[in-house]
């Protein structure tokens, strides 16, 4: 039986003394999305355009299906880049007809096909307009039915939310979701955290080329720097800060935030499955710090809270000293 995952194995690619990718692995398996994130200029682009031989690797391997990926199965990959490429002088319904056809639909099927996604990707109206005049959204839009036209086998999305409405958004969404109902595989990058953690099966979090920590939201987040929120009204100044397993505590108005000693390390070694690396990370009593709290009054509130993915890539990002590059995050509900 055939395996449908697409596979990135141990990609090295350098310009001169710039490393781009430093052995990154990373599977995409059928009918999952997966969020791909980093820090710019941490490899994301680069692991893309090797997939679609756009650039060649140092060394390492894609394989689809088993097999080291040909010309003949990246025509079987849907690709949207984060540079817009169409023509733009050319009207929508043209060039997405023409695309298809390029990947072997003949005539009647390719416009039948050109006008289906245009249709379900709100852009019907465009379809005698050059992309030249629509909006930058609309561009958008029409650019993920260029990658869609053939149905794909794979798809390859680098930043395809950028510039979107809330609706566009939405629509582009549920077409991924869909997609992955029929089994494609689906990697996506992009820098809205939000979209990522309410979209993606797992995530793949990239810093200076090397894939840190790769995993289910709900996986990243148990391997994380815990913290303990504690309302504790006459608690004065720094009243958990001794206390063994505690990194840091922020504190405002009677309430607490504890963070506590879950390393960087640690997520990078849970996720990554290397046992080792995770078991160096020293868990806090929570037992002892709800005495201390209460030591000094009553109460009112004591909880676990896991950390955001926001949270998670600032904590690998940190771990791999590369700088916080990352465009505003904003929090948002998995999927």
């Amino acid at each position: 039986m055939a395996d449908r995952t697409l596979v990135l194995d141990e990609l090295s690619k350098s310009y001169g003394s710039t490393v781009a990718l430093d052995r990154l692995s990373m599977d995409v398996r059928p009918g999952e999305i997966l969020g791909f994130v980093g820090s710019n200029g941490a490899g994301k682009t680069t692991a893309m355009r090797i997939v679609l031989g756009v650039l060649s690797a140092d060394s390492g391997e894609v394989r689809f299906d088993g097999e080291p990926i040909t010309f003949a199965t990246r025509r079987r990959i849907g690709y949207m880049p984060e540079e817009r490429g169409l023509y733009p002088r050319m009207r929508v319904g043209d060039q997405l007809t023409y695309l298809a056809r390029l990947h072997d639909l003949d005539a009647r099927s390719a416009e039948a096909a050109a006008r289906l996604w245009t249709e379900r990707l709100g852009v019907a109206a465009r379809w005698d307009e050059p992309v030249q005049k629509l909006s930058l959204g609309n561009q958008q839009r029409v650019q993920l039915a260029a990658a869609l036209v053939h149905e794909p086998d794979v798809l390859v999305l680098d930043e395809p939310f950028s510039g979107l409405d809330p609706v566009a958004v939405d629509v582009m969404s549920q077409v991924l979701r869909d997609k992955a109902a029929d089994g494609v595989p689906i990697v996506f990058s992009s820098h809205q955290l939000d979209l990522v953690e309410r979209l993606s099966d797992r995530v793949g979090i990239v810093a200076r080329g090397r894939m840190v920590a790769l995993g289910s939201v709900e996986e990243l987040q148990r391997t994380g720097a815990a913290e303990l929120v504690v309302v504790a009204p006459h608690a004065p100044p720094g009243w958990a800060d001794h206390l063994p397993g505690v990194v840091r505590t922020s504190q405002r108005d009677g309430r607490t935030v504890v963070e506590l000693a879950k390393t960087p390390s640690a997520i990078t070694g849970q996720a990554l499955g290397n046992a080792d690396n995770a078991d160096n990370a020293d868990d806090a009593d929570d037992q002892e710090i709800l005495a201390a709290a209460l030591a000094t009054g009553p109460v009112h509130e004591f909880a676990h809270r896991r950390p955001s993915l926001t949270d998670l890539f600032r904590a690998v990002v940190r771990e791999s000293n590369e700088p916080d590059v990352a465009p505003v995050l904003t929090k948002g509900q998995r999927r």
